[in-house]
């Protein structure tokens, strides 16, 4: 019984980790298929990736939303950043539970209700105050950091709440001020922090289409809308070029990230030796 368990887990580890990646690998594969047909191999080819950056509406796209979701990320890691460090360290103020809701509602809430919802308030908004004129990058950058904030206000306030107090405290007792400790002390130690809620609402921007299907107007189609109308009619080889090419750059992405953590991580665990050290 004891040698079946081991064998289990490595059998569920490998199908899963099979489920997830295979389908991914034959969609690189097939992203330098010479033939027109995408489950047809006909040999190897990189025509399709010729093709790709010569589609200027796919690379506008691509474009449109790699520059809606940088924004959307420093702003959401700005703003999450704010509330996190709010919920946990200014302890039960009024409208606490009230603040601690509305920041963390995009989380369970529909997709489809939030767009309607912002696409209600911008309308609203326009009638009003003549603000935002239109849907377009505005709107849809402004509902990609209401949605994305949430997950960086989360992962902000977790990290916040497991942070040795005794470091602030004693800069605190040499006669730093606060915003001095904040910037010197604590904002590197939850720098690995910020990084994943970068990465995380870069990527939830990217890949959102319900939301900016709302909020959009013409001329401001991202990415995933245009995939998704040419999906609609048969898939065809340059959108597997696309999505290899995709792949690749989130894949580095993440590999630079994990790197600077690590080395991040590494420093701050040597500063805190020879600090121990040096108060002995």
């Amino acid at each position: 019984m004891s040698n079946r368990v081991p064998l289990f887990r490595i059998s569920a580890l490998v199908f899963g980790f099979a489920f997830l990646y295979i389908p991914i690998l034959l969609l690189v594969i097939y992203s330098f298929n010479k033939s027109r047909l995408v489950t047809v191999w006909g040999g190897f080819s990189t025509e399709w990736y010729g093709k790709l950056f010569a589609n200027d509406q796919i690379l506008s796209a691509a474009w449109l939303s790699l520059k809606i979701a940088a924004i959307n990320a420093t702003g959401a890691v700005i703003l999450g950043t704010l509330a996190g460090l709010a919920l946990a360290r200014f302890g039960k103020f009024s409208g606490r539970t009230l603040f601690s809701g509305m920041t963390t509602a995009p989380l369970v809430m529909p997709e489809v209700i939030t767009g309607l919802s912002l696409l209600v308030l911008f309308v609203a908004m326009e009638q009003f105050f003549g603000w935002p004129q239109g849907r377009g990058v505005t709107t849809i950058t402004i509902a990609h950091m209401t949605l994305t904030m949430a997950y960086v206000t989360v992962i902000v306030q977790s990290r916040l709440s497991t942070l040795d107090d005794s470091l602030e405290e004693a800069a605190m007792d040499l006669g730093a001020r606060p915003a001095k400790i904040f910037f010197l002390i604590t904002l590197p130690i939850i720098a690995p922090a910020l990084v994943s809620g970068w990465l995380l609402a870069f990527t939830i921007s990217l890949d959102d289409l319900v939301i900016a299907s709302f909020v959009s107007g013409p001329g401001s189609s991202t990415l995933p809308m245009v995939i998704f109308s040419k999906v609609r009619l048969g898939v065809s080889p340059d959108i597997n070029a696309l999505a290899s090419i995709m792949v690749l750059l989130v894949t580095v992405g993440v590999v630079i990230a994990g790197f600077l953590m690590h080395a991040q991580e590494k420093r701050r665990q040597r500063d805190m030796q020879m600090a121990a050290a040096g108060g002995k």
